[in-house]
């Protein structure tokens, strides 16, 4: 059975940084497509990264580019994205979602993904 865990969110300051991870299992992972997805309260879900199967070829939302860099690793099955810089406005619930293709053909445009994990929040105080 395919899971998808985070972990790693919590509170931070403005300005500061935080690092998100998340492990996969029951899935090959090496060939799959995985991302970071944030649902920010009152506001439309947005995709801020997607790395391809091999993890060499990360795409990033113009709000994250520059403070984030995502990093997947096959043989552990986890993907981490160290954030930093962050700020009030992004607090909200980050989601790990992966799915069975070797390319982000769509961007970050990843709300389509096949497995989702159940969140972690993120909470970014002034």
């Amino acid at each position: 059975q395919a899971q998808v865990r985070e972990c790693g969110g919590g509170s931070a300051q403005a300005g500061g940084s935080l690092i998100l991870s998340c492990a996969a299992s029951g899935m090959t992972f090496a060939s799959d497509a995985a991302g970071w997805f944030r649902q920010v309260p009152g506001k439309e879900g947005e995709g801020i990264s997607c790395s391809s199967c091999s993890g060499g070829t990360t795409a990033y939302s113009d709000s994250v580019r520059g403070r984030v860099k995502s990093s997947k690793d096959n043989t552990k099955k986890t993907l981490s994205i160290p954030m930093t810089k962050l700020k009030p406005e992004e607090s909200g619930v980050l989601y790990c979602t992966i799915t069975d293709s070797l390319a982000c053909s769509g961007g970050t445009r990843i709300s389509g993904f096949r497995y989702w994990g159940e969140g972690t929040q993120v909470s970014v105080y002034p």
